[in-house]
């Protein structure tokens, strides 16, 4: 499989969506924990920065600027808990709030090398895509607008015990051998695809590239989330392992890869 013309382009736009993500839209919600009568347990779960038995997903801050050619609409949002004033008490605000900054940050730089001089645009908003027992994923999805449009997404999964958040390792602590098992159905995927319709194309076999190009293996830094049959879903930006014109890709890996994750 020899490399098409029209995956060469977009690596100055790979590097600024590997880095970057977040738009609007604010969600209500309602989260279940059960609560342990017996007053010890009680009294230590005081002291865990647990989501509450109701909690919202709110607009935490709006970051908004025209200037030139330049514009941004950039939405952080929070989990905020029972009363609507402890959105602080849960450990992965933290990690979306720093997330919302980087985005931020990322467009005023691109603002002061320009001047404001071009056509660039980044729009970011939010949406709860799980919300189990044990897990909450609260999806960024992020637009840039500059010749072309690129997507990329960001997943924020958070145990509901803890209020931390949870990459893939964590997820998999007793399976060492889960990027391999999960790659390897990616890959399968992926070929499957390409042989059933000729629009689908991936960075897979493809001849006379190095070897970062073509799809090897998860990082086990990728967003995830879980679908309504409890199936771990992995997402990937524009590019990463996929020509621009596929947009953001996502696969749903099954229960006989992962096991039971939830």
């Amino acid at each position: 499989m020899r490399l098409p013309e029209k995956i060469k382009k977009g690596a100055t736009i790979i590097r600024f969506a590997r880095n970057t993500g977040v738009t609007a839209a604010a969600a209500m919600l309602m989260l279940g924990v059960v609560v342990n009568t017996n007053a010890g347990i009680a009294n230590a779960m005081e002291d865990i920065p647990i989501i509450g038995t109701l909690a919202r997903v709110v607009t935490f801050k709006t970051y908004e600027d025209r200037t030139n050619g330049f514009e941004a609409d950039i939405k952080v949002p929070q989990v905020t808990l029972e009363d609507g004033k402890n959105g602080a008490a849960v450990a992965a605000n933290k990690s979306i709030e720093e997330y919302g900054e980087q985005l931020v940050k990322q467009y005023e730089t691109d603002l002061a090398s320009s001047q404001g001089e071009g056509h660039y645009s980044t729009t970011s908003n939010y949406e709860v895509v799980t919300d189990t027992p044990k897990y909450l994923c609260i999806r960024v999805n992020t637009t840039l607008v500059m010749a072309s449009g690129t997507e990329y997404v960001k997943i924020f999964t958070a145990d509901k015990s803890t209020g931390e958040t949870v990459n893939l390792d964590q997820l998999f602590k007793n399976m060492p051998d889960y990027k391999e098992k999960i790659s390897d159905n990616i890959k399968q995927q992926m070929r499957e695809q390409m042989a059933a319709d000729d629009m689908y194309s991936y960075f897979l076999d493809v001849e006379d590239v190095g070897e970062d190009f073509n799809f090897n293996q998860i990082t086990g830094d990728e967003s995830f989330y879980f679908n309504s049959n409890g199936e771990l879903v992995i997402t990937f930006d524009e590019y990463t392992v996929a020509p621009g014109y596929m947009g953001a890709v996502e696969f749903t890996i099954p229960k006989s890869v992962t096991g039971e994750l939830l």
